[in-house]
């Protein structure tokens, strides 16, 4: 059984694509789960790990009043934190996490608040990421839970986009490696 850091690997490996991540409250869990993945570096490009709000403004061109006005934890701030990574990157998906795990409140938003989003190609064939998408998550658990869950939530989505953008050529590749089903 695979996991879902290696099904991404897979999946932008087939496509000759890349990823970069953009984290904030996973700190960095999100880049060590996909290099955990043998072969990673073949789609990896690299992660940016913001974890202070101004950050996300210097390193990945958030808009600075957004951040002002509503905090990092907004789904909008997710959205410029994917499309900012990977246009810093240089690589052809970007993904990003931010919310709050605990054990306070932040930005008036409750522990729990997650956003998660991915930014992909666009143009003609492009699926469902359509240049991105964000997932507005409500998490329970304690801090690591919650961490450990929205690493999960980003690489669906990402899994879940990546197979909107599937051709009839990679399902064949994939259903090749997977015994003819």
């Amino acid at each position: 059984m695979s996991s879902p850091a290696t099904d991404v690997v897979r999946l932008l490996t087939v496509r000759s694509e890349t990823l970069a991540v953009a984290e904030s409250l996973t700190g960095g869990l999100v880049a060590a789960e996909i290099t955990a993945t043998p072969g990673a570096s073949k789609a990896f490009r690299g992660s940016v790990t913001a974890y202070a709000t101004g950050l996300k403004h210097e390193l990945l061109g958030v808009d600075a009043t957004l951040l002002a006005q509503h905090g990092a934890v907004n789904p909008q701030v997710a959205a410029q934190m994917a499309a900012g990574v990977r246009k810093a990157l240089g690589a052809d998906w970007g993904i990003a996490t931010t919310g709050v795990a605990g054990p306070e409140t932040q930005d008036g938003q409750p522990v729990g608040t997650v956003f998660v989003a991915v930014d992909g190609p666009l143009g003609p064939g492009s699926g469902s990421a359509g240049g991105g998408k964000v997932e507005a998550l409500r998490l329970n658990g304690g801090r690591e839970e919650i961490r450990m869950e929205s690493v999960r939530s980003v690489l669906a989505l990402l899994l879940k986009e990546l197979a909107g953008e599937h051709t009839g050529n990679e399902r064949a590749q994939d259903t090749e490696q997977n015994g003819g089903f």
